[in-house]
């Protein structure tokens, strides 16, 4: 019984944990995507697929606490899946933009990329006693993790692309943001499909899952 009521209250305190920052990376996609299309910055615009990507990956994390070993790793392959899907779409974004040849702007980009550095590190924080959790609160912190390093990035290529006169630092920022999204996904998907096995493993062990 007292296993019982422990579990339960670890299950609420992650999901009470998951809206938060859901809610945080939610707020930053919006703020994100307006800027980057304001300042043409493709480099903005990938970090914001990417707080959109986290938002996917907060949601299925949420659907997956307290659930079965098989419900958990089909959460996370639709998870890794969606993360592989925006990662493409903001290789796209990036041949659009230099087909268009446009400059972004320099003081929009490094404003927004240090705002979101804040959330991303106060979310980071929140989610670090997980690191080493069920395979969805994992991918969580991997996602905090990724996105701080995302946001330095971006802070990076706003003063390139101001020293150079170049865009080509932004697009370059917005590869690499889009390059770890697809491997991140891909070890998502690679750590579900195993999870999966296991699980159908003990079920056709005897074991039953728990509803």
């Amino acid at each position: 019984m007292s296993e019982c009521c422990a579990a339960e209250a670890r299950n609420c305190q992650e999901r009470i944990l998951l809206w938060i920052v859901l809610l945080l990376n939610a707020v930053m996609f919006v703020v994100e995507f307006a800027a980057g299309w304001l300042a043409r910055s493709s480099g903005l615009m990938a970090d914001s697929l990417d707080m959109l990507a986290d938002v996917l990956v907060y949601s299925v994390s949420l659907y997956a606490v307290g659930k079965a070993l098989a419900q958990k790793a089909k959460a996370a392959l639709l998870n890794g899946s969606l993360q592989m899907l925006l990662g493409i779409g903001v290789f796209l974004h990036i041949g659009w933009r230099i087909g268009e040849g446009s400059t972004p702007q320099t003081d929009i980009m490094g404003w927004i990329a240090a705002l979101a550095l804040v959330v991303n590190t106060a979310c980071f924080a929140l989610l670090y006693r997980y690191r080493s959790g069920d395979v969805n609160m994992r991918a969580s912190w991997l996602c905090s993790r990724n996105d701080m390093l995302a946001n330095v990035g971006v802070l990076v290529a706003a003063w390139l692309v101001e020293a150079c006169s170049s865009a080509w630092p932004d697009y370059v920022i917005a590869a690499l943001i889009a390059g770890v999204v697809v491997h991140s996904s891909s070890g998502i998907l690679i750590q579900a499909k195993k999870s999966l096995k296991e699980g159908t493993e003990m079920k056709a062990d005897g074991c039953c899952d728990v509803k």
